[in-house]
Parts: C-alpha cells; sequence; structure tokens
C-alpha cells in the first residue's frame, strides 16, 4: 500500500486528508493518507524513519519554510519561492531521497486570474509566512506589485497601521495569507481598515474553513469581491498528485 500524508500543526482544519481518501476510494487505489501532526519540526526525520513506505506529503503551517533544511533535493521554483508545500518521498540504493516543491502558486495563480481586473495592479500580502512568499510571487507572475502587512512593521514589511487611506485605495488586491479566521477561531480576522474598502477591491482569502472568513464577510459588506481558498487547494492537491505518481 502506498502512504501519503500532510504534516503541520494544527491540522484539524486540513482538507487533504478527505480529498485524497475519497479520491483513492474512487479510483480503487490502494493507498492511505494520513495527517502527521508534529510538535516540532526537530520530529520530521523519525517521521520519515517510521514510515517507509511513504511516496509524498503535503506541508502545511508552521512548517513550509523550516522543512527545507531536511530535504535533498528543492526544485528551482521552491527555491526562488523560499517555501515547500509538497515533498516527493523517493528511494534509491537503500537511500530515502526528500525532494521539495511548491505547487501553491499554481494553484493561488489560477484562482485568482479570472477575477482580476485592469485597474488591479497593487497587493497587499497579509501576513510573512510561507504561504504569502507562494501569493508573492503568483501576484509577480501576474504582474501585480505587492507589499508585505505584518503585525510588527519591519524591513520588507509594512504595519497594520500604515493602511492609510492612500494605501487602501491603491492596493485593491488584498490576500489573507495569515490563518486568522480559520474554524474553530472563526471571530478573528486581520486588522484592515474595512471599511475603505469599496466595489473596486477584490479581497481573496486562502482561508478555507468555514467557508466565507470574517475577513471576506466584512469585505463583501464594503462592495468588494470577494473569493476563499478552496479552489486554490483543489488545484494544488492536484498538482501534488501528479508530481508523486511522476516517474
Amino acid at each position: 500500500m502506498e502512504r501519503y500524508g500532510i504534516i503541520g500543526k494544527p491540522l484539524g482544519h486540513s482538507f487533504s486528508q478527505k480529498y485524497f481518501t475519497e479520491f483513492f476510494q474512487r479510483t480503487g487505489r490502494d493507498a492511505a493518507y494520513e495527517p502527521y501532526v508534529l510538535d516540532s519540526i526537530e520530529e520530521f526525520p523519525a517521521l520519515i524513519a517510521a514510515h517507509p513506505d511513504l511516496v509524498g506529503l503535503n506541508v502545511t503551517i508552521p512548517y513550509k519554510q523550516a522543512v527545507k533544511p531536511y530535504l535533498d533535493d528543492i526544485v528551482p521554483e521552491a527555491a526562488a519561492i523560499g517555501a515547500v508545500n509538497v515533498i516527493k518521498v523517493g528511494h534509491s540504493g537503500g537511500k530515502t531521497i526528500l525532494t521539495g516543491y511548491n505547487t501553491d502558486v499554481i494553484g493561488f495563480t489560477r484562482s485568482i486570474r479570472p477575477l482580476l481586473k485592469a485597474h488591479h495592479t497593487h497587493a497587499l500580502i497579509l501576513g510573512t509566512g510561507g504561504a504569502s512568499k507562494a501569493v508573492e510571487n503568483g501576484l509577480h507572475q501576474l504582474g501585480i506589485s505587492t507589499v508585505f502587512v505584518s503585525r510588527t512593521r519591519r524591513e520588507g514589511a509594512v504595519g497594520y497601521e500604515d493602511l492609510t487611506p492612500k494605501v487602501m485605495k491603491r492596493y485593491s488586491v488584498i490576500v489573507n495569507a495569515t490563518p486568522l479566521g480559520t474554524f474553530p477561531d472563526v471571530e478573528r480576522c486581520p486588522d484592515i481598515p474595512y471599511p475603505l474598502l469599496t466595489d473596486a477591491h477584490l479581497c481573496y482569502d486562502l482561508v478555507y474553513n468555514p467557508d466565507k472568513s470574517l475577513f471576506l464577510q466584512k469585505a463583501e459588506a464594503q462592495g468588494a469581491t470577494i473569493k476563499n481558498g478552496l479552489e486554490m487547494l483543489h488545484i494544488q492537491a492536484d498538482e501534488a498528485w501528479k508530481i508523486w505518481t511522476a516517474e
């Protein structure tokens, strides 16, 4: 039996196990997909050693960047992004070979592209973790300039207190790349000035559980176009499967 899974913490919100389990059932594939909660990334080598039948892994918060030193190779696109969300587990000469990929970029760009309009030239990316790096890369591929927003103003990122009316008007694409609002903490959302949103804004949330996060609810109330990250996840999952099963 082939074994697949996902590493991260927490994993109660993850859709991957249900998605791939149903896929295996539909296709009659002798495979299983399991969640592997790691309290720290230092537990990763023991996980690999304990499951010699592993074929592939997804990687989610908070290990998309932290897992990199444990890999034998990282493909150029994932290396450029600085984050890994897919690992292919290979075996050669009795040695396990771990290769890192990133499918978040293609999932995000395919998902958001149909919603973009001519005036969507500048974007705010809320958060600075591994997912935000993929969002930045995808937006740049789409010709959109980006600025990171962090809880603490730092080099390469503005603070939420810097989101003035002028900034909010210019940056008409806003992507939540933080986990804020994910079930069960559905009453939380990024601290942006929601009254400054208009029908010219496009607000995209990588959160997909619940379907409409508080961030999206508040954006929609101001007339903004909204979308959650579910389609992105379906696309990146399909791309992960192609990676795992490629010869």
